[in-house]
């Protein structure tokens, strides 16, 4: 299973439209058949006053998906998020890499890397 880390980074946005952006997300991705869950990120120490809906981390969600999945999902992101400022981290067996991208170029460049991360480390694991 593949841990996919999304956050949203634009400064421009304040918590709350970044909160929004996390929730329409949530909701395309709860319904894709290669998604196998989906959630937002409980904030392991919230601040006094703070204004995240449950305690979650502001911008952020994970994914989970297989291996035979990562590909296509990621495609999906890449299209869905392309003008977006976003990290984009993946984990399988405890192995993380993490890419941030700004533009729709960038992150063609970040999902392609992480698909080749995914690659590797699937061919590692069967050997």
């Amino acid at each position: 299973m593949i841990a996919l880390t999304i956050t949203f980074t634009d400064p421009d946005l304040t918590n709350e439209e970044l909160d929004e952006e996390v929730v329409r997300l949530l909701e395309e991705l709860s319904d894709r058949s290669d998604i196998e869950a989906v959630d937002r990120v409980r904030d392991p120490n919230p601040p006094d006053g703070n204004k995240s809906v449950g305690g979650f981390l502001v911008g952020v969600l994970t994914a989970q998906v297989t291996a035979a999945n990562a590909k296509k999902a990621l495609g999906w992101l890449g299209d869905r998020l392309g003008n977006k400022p976003i990290v984009i981290e993946a984990e399988t067996d405890g192995t993380k890499m993490k890419a941030s991208a700004y533009s729709k170029e960038e992150l063609v460049f970040a999902v392609q890397q992480i698909e080749a991360f995914i690659e590797k480390h699937n061919k590692k694991n069967k050997e």
